[in-house]
């Protein structure tokens, strides 16, 4: 299970329950678990005491890490259900912890170490200043803006890079299900990494024809994934810039790509999808949909993770439906995954609206 497939309850949600006293200690020690995640992702401790669990000084043999400081680290682990120890001397691992093994089925491990990262947790520390200016931090945290740094910081990118990828990989099989292909022949994943959606889309429709576009540093990893599922002989990676040009294709895939970037940024963007399309093509926008003011979610933190990181938001129907007529492009339909991301279908405007829908779409 992935962060976009559980219910969220937004911790400030109104009138909590319990102690507001000490729900709001929970809240303001919150960076504290954040690192500790990060810090039991990046030792691999879920992989040390998954069988038959350690002892403190075993990890640290493991890892060339302080024995009395490891006893500490995982004695809070502990606390926080990370681990279990029945005896004060020997950790074993508990089934949350074992979400962060390296070679457990959908492993948030990549997502622990990115949430944790100084790409991440510099700007976020910066946030009240972003709230003043009303422009992100990013580039007074880390001396450039996001993704220019992250371009220049191989380390981090692979982070980063690995991180959507187990992000995609936990939503793919979802997005999957109300993708309706058709007849199309070249599915475009545009800015889509390792390629794991359109790859799954191929591993369902085994005449279909999948492209990558997204930056160098990636094509390694999404050539790898294509032989991993094997659709290497139909999956084309295209080493370019979406606010240059796309490449042609019936279907344009853009999963979590215009929350990063400012309206006009996404004008261009799906401008350069719309016109890549071959005739009759359509353009399927996969993104969190913000509710009304109030709603519990993940949607309206997410939103402030966009401010602190890039110059991107996250959006209402009503705001992304003014984005795609900007771009000449319509919705068809909007349909829901069984997660918490949205599939909206686009056509160009001057094309009816009844193109190939999405399973369960609003008429």
């Amino acid at each position: 299970m992935t962060l976009f497939e559980h219910d969220f309850v937004a911790a400030g949600s109104a009138e909590p329950p319990g102690d507001v006293t000490g729900r709001m200690l929970q809240m303001m020690t919150g960076y504290w678990v954040t690192q500790v995640v990060r810090t039991a992702a990046e030792l691999r401790i879920a992989d040390h005491l998954y069988a038959g669990g350690a002892t403190p000084e075993e990890v640290a043999e493991a890892e060339s890490l302080d024995p009395d400081s490891t006893f500490r680290f995982l004695r809070a682990c502990a606390s926080l259900g990370l681990a279990a120890s029945p005896d004060g001397k020997r950790f074993v691992s508990t089934s949350l912890l074992d979400t962060l093994r390296t070679d457990a089925p959908g492993s948030l491990r990549p997502l622990a170490l990115w949430g944790g990262a100084e790409s991440h947790w510099l700007p976020w520390g910066r946030l009240s200043d972003t709230i003043r200016t009303g422009t992100t931090q990013a580039e007074a945290a880390l001396g450039a803006p996001f993704f220019e740094w992250l371009a220049t910081i191989p380390g981090e990118a692979g982070v980063f890079t690995d991180a959507m990828t187990a992000m995609t990989r936990g939503l793919a099989r979802h997005l999957a299900d109300v993708i309706e292909v058709g007849s199309a022949e070249v599915v475009v994943d545009v800015g889509g990494s390792s390629g794991n959606l359109v790859q799954t889309l191929m591993q369902r429709h085994t005449g279909l024809a999948g492209v990558v576009l997204d930056l160098p540093h990636v094509a390694a990893e999404a050539g790898a994934s294509a032989s991993r599922l094997g659709v290497a002989d139909r999956f084309t990676f295209v080493d370019g810039d979406f606010f240059e040009e796309v490449p042609a294709g019936d279907v344009h895939l853009l999963k979590f790509v215009l929350h990063d970037w400012d309206d006009d940024a996404c004008v261009r963007i799906l401008r350069n999808c719309r016109r890549a399309l071959k005739p009759g093509g359509r353009v399927l926008v996969m993104e969190l949909i913000v509710d009304k003011v109030g709603a519990p979610g993940l949607e309206p933190l997410m939103d402030l993770n966009m401010m602190a990181l890039s110059t991107g938001r996250e959006r209402s129907l009503g705001e992304f439906e003014d984005l795609f007529e900007r771009a000449g492009l319509t919705t068809a339909g909007t349909t829901s995954s069984a997660s918490l991301v949205s599939v909206m279908e686009l056509v160009p405007a001057a094309s009816p609206l009844r193109v190939l829908r999405l399973p369960g779409s609003a008429s």
